[in-house]
C-alpha cells in the first residue's frame, strides 16, 4: 500500500463518544416508552443496551479491553429488535431505532475490524 492509504482519516467524533450518546438515545427512547405507553419492556430493553453502549463506551474511554466488542454487540442487538420491526410496521420510531443501529454497526465494526487486522 502506499503512504497516502495508511494514512487515518481525521475522527470527528471519538468512538467513546458515539458509544455515550447512543447510550443516552436508547435509554431514553425506553423510558419514553414507558413514560408513554407504560411499556416495561421498552423501558427494560432501552435501558439495557443503552448500559451496553454505555459501558462499553466507558471502556474505550478507559482504552481497557472489549470496550469496542460491547458497543458493537449493544448495535446488533438494537438492529436484531428493530429492523425486522421497522420492516414490518414501517414507523418513524422502529425506522430511526434502526437507523442507530446501523450507525452503531458501522462505527464499531469498523473500529472492531481495524483492531484485529493489527
Amino acid at each position: 500500500m502506499s503512504q497516502r492509504n495508511k494514512q487515518q482519516q481525521p475522527k470527528i467524533m471519538s468512538l467513546s463518544t458515539i458509544a455515550f450518546i447512543l447510550a443516552g438515545l436508547t435509554a431514553g427512547g425506553g423510558i419514553t416508552g414507558y413514560i408513554r405507553a407504560g411499556s416495561v419492556p421498552s423501558m427494560v430493553a432501552g435501558c439495557s443496551v443503552g448500559l451496553l453502549y454505555a459501558l462499553g463506551g466507558y471502556r474505550i474511554q478507559q482504552r481497557a479491553t472489549y470496550g469496542v466488542e460491547l458497543a458493537l454487540l449493544a448495535s446488533v442487538v438494537l438492529a436484531g429488535s428493530s429492523i425486522p420491526r421497522a420492516i414490518k410496521t414501517q414507523k418513524p420510531l422502529p425506522i430511526g431505532l434502526s437507523t442507530l443501529a446501523v450507525a452503531g454497526l458501522w462505527q464499531f465494526g469498523v473500529a472492531f475490524a481495524g483492531a484485529r487486522g493489527q
